[in-house]
C-alpha cells in the first residue's frame, strides 16, 4: 500500500508459495508511520477452519480484520468451499456501501487453492503458485519466481529466502517473519 502523505501507515509484505505438496504463507512484522518504524513484531497472518486455511493481510489493520471476520462468516456458510467463500466476500466488498471504503488486500490459502482478494471485486488465482501483496510484495514475488525452480528448496524455503530478499530491498519490510505452512498429500 503506497501513500503520498508521510503521516500514513506503511508497510507489509505477504507472500504465498505453493510448491510440491506444500503451501507456505509468510508475512513480515513491520509497521511504519512515515519514516518511523512503529512496530516490528506485528502479526499479519490469521488461521481459520482448524488451521486448514491461512490468511495474510496488507493495508489498514482494522479494515483487514473486518474482512477477515467477514471471510470467516462466509466460510461458516460455505464450509469446505474456499473459492465460493472468497467470491462471496469479494461481491460483498464491492457492493456494500460500508465495505467499499475498506483499504486492504488479502491472500488466502488452503491445501488446494491460493487467492488474492481485492476491494475491486477481484478474486485472483496467482500464476505459478506464487502470490504477493503489500509494499514489498513485488520484491518478494520477483525473488520467489527466481527461486521456485531450485529443486532442493521447499515452498517454505522459497518463501523464507524471498522474504529475506524483500526485507533487504524494501524499507517498509523487515526480517521478523511469521510463517504458516500446510503440507498435503
Amino acid at each position: 500500500m503506497t501513500h503520498n502523505n508521510s503521516n500514513n501507515w506503511h508497510g507489509t509484505t505477504i507472500l504465498a508459495v505453493r510448491k510440491g505438496k506444500q503451501v507456505t504463507i509468510a508475512a513480515d512484522g513491520q509497521v511504519s508511520l512515515g519514516p518511523t518504524v512503529i512496530k516490528s513484531t506485528a502479526k499479519k497472518l490469521r488461521s481459520l477452519a482448524n488451521n486448514t486455511i491461512h490468511v495474510g493481510f496488507a493495508g489498514s489493520t482494522a479494515d483487514a480484520l473486518t474482512l477477515f471476520e467477514r471471510l470467516e462468516s462466509k466460510l461458516d456458510k460455505h464450509p469446505n468451499q474456499l473459492m465460493r467463500a472468497c467470491v462471496e466476500l469479494a461481491k460483498d466488498w464491492r457492493t456494500d456501501k460500508y465495505l467499499r471504503k475498506l483499504e486492504a488486500m488479502l491472500i488466502v490459502v488452503d491445501k488446494n487453492n491460493s487467492f488474492i482478494i481485492t476491494g475491486t471485486g477481484d478474486v485472483l488465482e496467482p500464476e505459478g503458485g506464487i502470490a504477493a501483496i503489500g509494499s514489498g510484495g513485488n520484491y518478494a514475488l520477483s525473488a520467489a519466481k527466481a527461486l521456485i525452480d531450485i529443486e532442493h528448496l521447499t515452498a517454505e524455503d522459497v518463501a523464507k529466502k524471498a522474504m529475506q530478499i524483500a526485507a533487504d530491498i524494501c524499507v517498509y519490510t523487515n526480517n521478523n517473519l511469521t510463517i504458516e505452512t500446510i503440507n498435503y498429500e
